[in-house]
C-alpha cells in the first residue's frame, strides 16, 4: 500500500472506501468460519453425532486460543491503521514487528500449557458430565489442533495487520488459499484414509500453516508497503501496551464467550431431556446429543457473527484513519453506514435459521440413518430457532462494540461485552435450565441479547454525541 492509498481513506466517498474494504473482509470473515462449518460436517458424516458433540466440548478451549490470537491480532492492526492517519509509518512498523514476537510467545504458551493439562481442561469444560467417547474424540481432535498454535496464532495476526495495513483482498485470497485446502484435505483423510477425527484436524492444521507461509512471505516482500525491519524485531513496552490495552476487548470477549459456551454445555449434559418442553428424553441419551445441537447451532451463529465482523475490519481503517486525522463527520458516516450493512446480515441470518432449521442441520449428519442422527436434528432445529430470535439486532451490537474499539474506547468494548456475557446471560443459564431443562438455555440467550442491545443503544448514543460536540469545535 502506498502513501497515496492510504491517503485515499480521508478523501475517498465513504460508500466505496467501505465496499472496498468490507468485501474482501467480509468474504475473509465468512471463509474463517467456514473452518469450523467444514470440520464439523465432514466429522458430523464422516465419523458421527458422538464426534460432534466431541468437537462442541472443544470450542471453549479453542475460543480461549482465539482470545489471545485476537489480543494482538485485532489490538495491533487497530494501531497500525491509526499511525498510518497520523503518517507515521515507521511507528506502524514497529508495531507489526512487535505482533509478530508477541504471538509467537503466546502462542508457544498456550500450546505447551494445554496440551500438558488436556485431559483436566475437558473435564473442566464438560463439566465432568461428558461420555468417555465424546470426550475422547475431544482430546484426538485438540492434540492436533494444539500442535499448530503458534503457527495458526501466527497466521491470523498477521492476515489482521495485511487487511488493516491497507491490502484486503491479499488478506482474504489468503484466507481462501487456507479453506480450499482444508476443504480438499479433510474428505481425503476422513473418507479416504480413515483418520476420523484426526484427519479433520490435521487438514486444519496444515492448511493454516500453508496461509501462515504466505502472509510472512508479504511482509518479507519489499514490494509490501509495511515490511518487517530487523531492527524493528525487539520487545517495546509502550508499543505492546498499546497492542494490547485495545485488544484487551476482543480478548475479554472470547475469554466471555469460552465461559459461556463451557457453562451452556454444562448445563445440556446436566439439564438436556429434563424439561417439559425437552425433545428428547433423559434416558434416551439426550445429554450429548443437546451438545451436539448446540455446537451445530453455535457454529452457525458464528458464520453470521463472522461476516459482521468482517465489515467491521472493513471500518476499521476508515475509522481508525479519518479518527486519528480528526476528520469526525466521516467517522459518523462510515459507522452509520456500517450498522445499517450489519443489521441486513444478520437478518439473513435470522430469516434463515427461522424457515429452514431442519434443512441446515441436516448439513452436520446424516439423519436419513435416523435414530440419535434424526433426533440430533430436531434438537439442533428448535435450538435455531429459539437463540436466534433477536439476532437482527445483534448485528448493531457488533458493529457498536468494534467501533468502541476502532477509536481507542477500549473500555466501553470490554464493558459492553462483560456485561451481556456474565451480568446477563450466566444468571440466565444458571436460573432457567432448572425450571425449563434445555429449553431453558436456549431462551436464555436471546434474552441476554436484549439486555446488551438497548445497552449498546445507549452507550452509542451518548459516544455520538460526543463526536459531534468534538466535530463542532
Amino acid at each position: 500500500m502506498s502513501r497515496t492509498v492510504t491517503q485515499s481513506l480521508g478523501t475517498d466517498s465513504i460508500g466505496k472506501l467501505l465496499f472496498n474494504y468490507a468485501t474482501p473482509a467480509i468474504i475473509a470473515m465468512a471463509i474463517s468460519s467456514l473452518y469450523h462449518l467444514i470440520d464439523s460436517a465432514f466429522v458430523g458424516h464422516g465419523v458421527g453425532g458422538a464426534a460432534i458433540a466431541g468437537m462442541a466440548i472443544t470450542m471453549p478451549i479453542m475460543n480461549i486460543g482465539s482470545a489471545f490470537g485476537a489480543m494482538v491480532g485485532v489490538g495491533a492492526g487497530a494501531r497500525i491503521s491509526l499511525r498510518l492517519g497520523e503518517g507515521n509509518k515507521q511507528a506502524a512498523e514497529k508495531t507489526l514487528c512487535n505482533a509478530v514476537i508477541l504471538n509467537v510467545v503466546i502462542g508457544f504458551t498456550i500450546m505447551v500449557l494445554m496440551l500438558t493439562f488436556l485431559d483436566e481442561i475437558l473435564l473442566l469444560f464438560s463439566g465432568g458430565k461428558a461420555s468417555a467417547e465424546t470426550l475422547e474424540y475431544a482430546r484426538d481432535f485438540m492434540r492436533i489442533i494444539l500442535l499448530g498454535n503458534v503457527t495458526a496464532h501466527l497466521y491470523f495476526g498477521m492476515n489482521d495487520m495485511i487487511r488493516a495495513s491497507g491490502s484486503p483482498r491479499k488478506s482474504m485470497a489468503i484466507m481462501l488459499t487456507s479453506v480450499v485446502i482444508n476443504l480438499i484435505l479433510n474428505p481425503l483423510f476422513i473418507f479416504v484414509f480413515d483418520w476420523g477425527i484426526r484427519g479433520s484436524a490435521l487438514a486444519t492444521v496444515i492448511s493454516q500453516f500453508v496461509a501462515f507461509a504466505i502472509a510472512l512471505s508479504h511482509f518479507c516482500s519489499k514490494r509490501s508497503f509495511l515490511r518487517f525491519k530487523r531492527e524493528a524485531f525487539h520487545f517495546d513496552l509502550k508499543i505492546v501496551g498499546n497492542i494490547l490495552s485495545i485488544g484487551l476487548a476482543p480478548f475479554l470477549m472470547n475469554i466471555c464467550a469460552s465461559i459461556v459456551v463451557a457453562f451452556v454445555n454444562t448445563a445440556m449434559l446436566h439439564y438436556g431431556g429434563t424439561g417439559l418442553n425437552d425433545m428428547v428424553p433423559r434416558e434416551q441419551g439426550a445429554a450429548d446429543l443437546y451438545v451436539g445441537a448446540y455446537g451445530i447451532v453455535n457454529r452457525i451463529a458464528l458464520l453470521f457473527i463472522m461476516v459482521v465482523q468482517g465489515l467491521n475490519q472493513g471500518m476499521q481503517p476508515i475509522v481508525g484513519y479519518n479518527y486519528g486525522a480528526k476528520n469526525y463527520a466521516r467517522v459518523r458516516k462510515a459507522v452509520y453506514m456500517t450498522i445499517c450493512c450489519g443489521v441486513v446480515i444478520a437478518t439473513l441470518g435470522f430469516l434463515l435459521g427461522e424457515s429452514i432449521p431442519h434443512l441446515i442441520a441436516q448439513g452436520f449428519v446424516d439423519s436419513s440413518k435416523g435414530g440419535s442422527e434424526q433426533m440430533l436434528v430436531d434438537i439442533a432445529a428448535q435450538g435455531m430457532r429459539l437463540i436466534l430470535i433477536m439476532f437482527p439486532l445483534v448485528g448493531f451490537q457488533v458493529v457498536v462494540g468494534g467501533f468502541f474499539q476502532y477509536i481507542g474506547k477500549a473500555q466501553l468494548a470490554i464493558f459492553m461485552s462483560l456485561t451481556r456475557q456474565l451480568l446477563f446471560l450466566l444468571p440466565l443459564l444458571w436460573f432457567l435450565p432448572r425450571s425449563l431443562g434445555a429449553y431453558g438455555v436456549w431462551i436464555s440467550m436471546p434474552i441476554a441479547d436484549s439486555a446488551s442491545i438497548l445497552l449498546a443503544a445507549i452507550l452509542f448514543v451518548w459516544q455520538m454525541r460526543k463526536i459531534r460536540s468534538m466535530e463542532r469545535r
